[in-house]
């Protein structure tokens, strides 16, 4: 079985759109955290998915990068998998500010079986 990869040009413009400022983009991705209640998580690949940029997960890590002293759920963010992708002290502060609010860790990992929060776009989007 053979599979379709997108034209790289394809790729690159995703890359380039993706560290583009776009407030109405950064609006939607804002909204979608701000849904995960407490002592859920979810992906950056889902969060961009639910806002309707399905690909733009590297433009949800930058706007996470940017906006960490707001009162977003930075927190709950983690990557494919369960794992804090922040290094040093900012995966610290993560794994304490999610163990704060119940979640718990399997090894180094988010036990997403069990902390999932399922993002409906439409319960968040006008």
């Amino acid at each position: 079985m053979s599979r379709r990869l997108a034209p790289e040009g394809v790729k690159r413009n995703i890359t380039k759109r993706g560290y583009a400022r776009d407030e109405e983009r950064d609006d939607a991705f804002r909204q979608i955290i701000r849904s995960i209640p407490r002592g859920r998580v979810s992906t950056y690949a889902r969060v961009a998915e639910a806002a309707g940029y399905p690909l733009f997960h590297r433009a949800v890590a930058r706007l996470l990068r940017k906006d960490t002293l707001t009162s977003l759920p930075w927190q709950r963010i983690v990557g494919s998998g369960g794992e804090i992708r922040l290094k040093g002290e900012f995966a610290e502060e993560q794994r304490l500010r999610l163990r704060m609010e119940g979640v718990q860790f399997h090894g180094e990992r988010v036990n997403m079986g069990i902390y999932q929060h399922e993002l409906r776009r439409w319960e968040v989007l006008d």
